[in-house]
């Protein structure tokens, strides 16, 4: 951490007792971000925190066993207790080049893939509240006035609510694998102007009116962010989120060739780092004593606006996802807001059962995978809920 630069230093017992406290400190990473308060988690066995711990063991031998692959880590954190907190080996990658068998631990940095979407969410969410972004009812073109001649028909109509419910109307196609050259977020990653390619793309639907997964509504949503403060999304994540929620050593990868975060999928966190994201939510947005995101947009993040999926059994908030409980366990009847990334990489926020489940995994591209990070919910973590 850089200390602070003195222009004139008066005396030299203030220099020497400087150079003394300097001598005694840690060696550590030299970084621009003052780090909010040390949050230590208060730890707790499942079984008195309302879960049966004979399936959370059984969960940990059958991912131990293959028989759940490619698990990196499962945290469970209950009453506002961490009862559950486990790593595993398993092959690994960092945006899609392969680490090869990387032994997980608590200070493991992971792809956290498209959780990275919920985490630009936050940050606009932020920016909002200091004043930054005047309403998520603007017009997304009120910050991009060199594309101008994009503000035509009714892509003149899209509003930065838009983009954070992915409701923009555009043509866009992620239906194909991330290796097929039609994937949209592929084409936006090869382009020269990203953001020219999003804004570019002809409409299909009405805004507002239809849900499609579209990566370039958060590109966008971090560019604006860029655009009204001056810092890019890393930057701002890690000034006004990660410092007061003391995470520290994230890394997010960038565009190849550019010098511009990759806002939808780039990012990397410990599991952690994870859990408190999702502690920040169930806080209604408060961390230490400060609030960071104001009570009304953490009820609207996390708040279906449109549905969609098999019998609409599917919502998206401001890119989060919202489940229906009774599809991960018929005996409950709530909704689960999630952030939720490639390979299996999970949040799932459930404020009923005063829950949170983190996990990381490497299941990366595998869509036809069964016994996922899901599953695990479903045969096992949900059924451990001891009713009261």
């Amino acid at each position: 951490m850089k200390l602070s630069k003195f222009s004139v230093i008066t005396t030299s017992l203030l220099f020497f007792l400087l150079l003394i406290a300097c001598q005694n400190k840690a060696p550590q990473k030299e970084s621009n971000i003052t780090a909010g308060k040390d949050f230590k988690f208060e730890t707790a066995s499942p079984s008195k925190n309302g879960l049966d711990s004979i399936l959370i063991k059984k969960m940990e031998d059958s991912i131990q066993s293959g028989s759940y692959p490619n698990i990196h880590s499962v945290l469970i954190l209950k009453n506002q207790k961490l009862v559950y907190e486990a790593y595993f080996k398993g092959h690994d990658e960092l945006w899609g080049d392969s680490l090869g068998i990387i032994q997980h631990h608590r200070d493991s940095l992971h792809d956290v893939r498209s959780i990275s979407k919920s985490i630009v969410a936050t940050c606009l969410g932020i920016a909002l509240k200091r004043g930054k972004i005047d309403s998520i009812s603007q017009s997304i073109f009120d910050f991009y006035p060199e594309y101008g001649n994009y503000k035509v028909g009714l892509r003149s109509q899209i509003t930065i609510e838009h983009l954070l419910t992915m409701t923009t109307g555009m043509e866009w196609n992620e239906n194909v694998p991330y290796t097929d050259s039609r994937n949209s977020e592929i084409q936006m990653t090869s382009s020269d102007d990203p953001i020219e390619f999003v804004l570019s793309r002809p409409l299909q639907n009405i805004p507002g009116e239809k849900w499609e997964y579209n990566g370039g509504t958060t590109q966008l949503l971090a560019s604006i962010i860029e655009r009204a403060t001056g810092k890019n999304i890393h930057e701002y994540a890690e000034e006004n989120l990660f410092a007061p929620l003391g995470i520290t050593g994230s890394e997010w990868t960038k565009f190849p060739g550019l010098d511009i975060p990759a806002a939808a999928s780039g990012l990397r966190l410990k599991s952690r780092d994870l859990m408190k994201f999702g502690m920040l939510y169930t806080n209604h947005g408060q961390w230490n004593g400060k609030q960071l995101l104001s009570k009304s947009w953490v009820n609207n993040a996390l708040q279906p606006h449109i549905w969609f999926g098999r019998n609409n059994n599917v919502g998206y908030g401001y890119q989060f996802w919202i489940f229906k409980s009774e599809t991960i366990n018929p005996n409950h009847a709530h909704l689960i807001p999630s952030a939720v990334g490639n390979g299996g990489q999970r949040i799932y926020i459930d404020s009923k059962n005063n829950m949170i489940i983190v996990i990381t995994a490497g299941n990366y591209n595998n869509w036809t995978l069964k016994k996922d990070s899901e599953a695990l919910l479903v045969d096992f973590i949900y059924p451990a809920l001891i009713s009261n």
